[in-house]
């Protein structure tokens, strides 16, 4: 049987295991922390803007016990926020032990405080991973979805320090680049003054810690929105964000919260003491990351150049996705590349050519416009995202953009792509 072996076990991570095991494979997870899902534990907003679109076709090309995590735990539906419309809010507190329980389901090994260090690689293709205890995994195909958060010394050089975010890299370690280990160049992404890195778009608060009549507000309508004090206002900080999406004026000039099981903040950080001058903030304490009044986590620092089939260049057999495969911004976008890497991983044992979605969707769209953009200067300053800035402009004008869940269904049926995630390649 072909073993695949994921390193990383966020959302990219466990869509990527899923689909290989759909196909016929033996998955293995390797989790450098002790929890599934990472950023995921921390996210929780789907089916915002395009990425409904997207997100149904994740469904019809065959991941959709994906979405029914999602949808199944979400708090809110059809919530509407500042540039944002039909946004769900899935509770963050419940997803991990969700994804858990689907993956042991199909027979996924998952292999926690399992953090790869180094690797064996002959000539172009790679035999084998050590982790930091000295063990030794074998596989036939690697996926890295390891991120571009971390490490620690990422934050403290491009950022405001160490905020121990949800990755917890004192604890755990940091992250390694494994296509680097490889021998492969990582690619940087870029702010505006082409300073490298972007910090994370927001932080979460403890509901218990903010005022009954806010948290009642969080719990009947899944958002609210405060003023910001006129002299605590900064618009300088939407530059240094890396959910473009978010980075409009609405989200200076206000602090916006959304219900995700957490009070999610959608800033990158925000000074405690300006953030208690604000009615019925006056107790506001910091979930993730614990230092959310002085930084955030640093991303955008490792990425693999790879092909729109997933496939990492340079080398015979690894794929990636998530972040680590481009400057995507969200778990849905996550899953998509991760579902796409997965089937794939099959495909590239067998030596069967990789299947590249076509243009005419949207997650084929994105894959290959990101990758080509990623190789142009102004490129690796831009955030590609379903859910706003200047790629959902993109879905609109070239047509891909709709909620009419039909007319998605009709758009895989018609490129002969229906539920292929779900085929049994081997």
């Amino acid at each position: 049987m072909i073993k695949v072996v994921v390193i990383g076990g966020g959302w990219s991570g466990c869509a990527s295991a899923l689909t290989a095991k759909y196909a016929g494979a033996d998955v293995t997870i390797l989790e450098k922390t002790d929890m599934i899902l990472g950023l995921g534990n921390v996210g929780g907003i789907m089916r915002n803007n395009g990425r409904y679109t997207a997100a149904e076709e994740i469904i019809n090309l065959g991941a959709g016990e994906l979405l029914e995590i999602t949808d199944k735990a979400s708090l809110h539906t059809k919530v509407n926020f500042p540039g944002h419309n039909h946004a769900s809010l899935y509770d963050v507190t419940k997803v991990g032990p969700m994804m858990q329980n689907l993956l042991i389901s199909k027979d996924i090994n998952i292999m926690y405080m399992a953090r790869v260090v180094d690797v064996n690689k002959d000539k172009g293709k790679i035999k084998g991973v050590y982790l930091a205890t000295g063990e030794y995994i074998e596989g036939d195909i690697f996926i890295e979805t390891t991120g571009s958060t971390g490490p620690m010394g990422n934050c403290l050089r491009y950022g405001n320090g160490c905020s121990m975010c949800i990755l917890r890299c004192p604890s755990f370690g940091p992250r390694v680049s494994i296509s680097k280990r490889a021998g492969i160049e990582d690619l940087l992404g870029q702010r505006g003054d082409e300073s490298y890195g972007a910090f994370s778009g927001s932080c979460e608060l403890c509901k218990e810690s903010l005022s009954d009549e806010i948290v009642e507000k969080l719990n009947s309508e899944g958002v609210v929105i405060l003023p910001v004090p006129k002299e605590d206002i900064n618009m300088d900080k939407l530059k240094v964000k890396v959910c473009q999406q978010y980075a409009l004026d609405e989200y200076a000039e206000n602090i916006i919260l959304l219900d995700t099981g957490y009070a999610k903040l959608m800033t990158t950080y925000y000074p405690i003491e300006k953030l208690r001058k604000v009615k019925g903030l006056e107790r506001a304490r910091y979930v993730d990351p614990y230092s959310g009044g002085k930084g955030n986590s640093i991303r955008y620092l490792s990425m693999a150049p790879r092909n729109n089939g997933m496939k990492v260049e340079g080398l015979d057999n690894l794929l990636c996705a998530g972040e680590k495969s481009g400057l995507f911004v969200g778990h849905t976008e996550a899953m998509a590349t991760g579902s796409l890497a997965g089937h794939n991983s099959v495909r590239l044992a067998l030596g069967i050519p990789l299947l590249e979605l076509p243009h005419n969707t949207a997650i084929g769209d994105i894959i290959s416009f990101a990758n080509q953009m990623v190789k142009t200067p102004e490129g690796l300053k831009t955030r590609y995202t379903f859910a706003g800035a200047d790629y959902f402009q993109r879905m609109k004008d070239l047509n891909l953009y709709t909620t009419d869940n039909e007319k998605i269904k009709e758009r895989i049926e018609r490129i002969g792509l229906l539920n292929i995630y779900k085929e049994k390649i081997v």
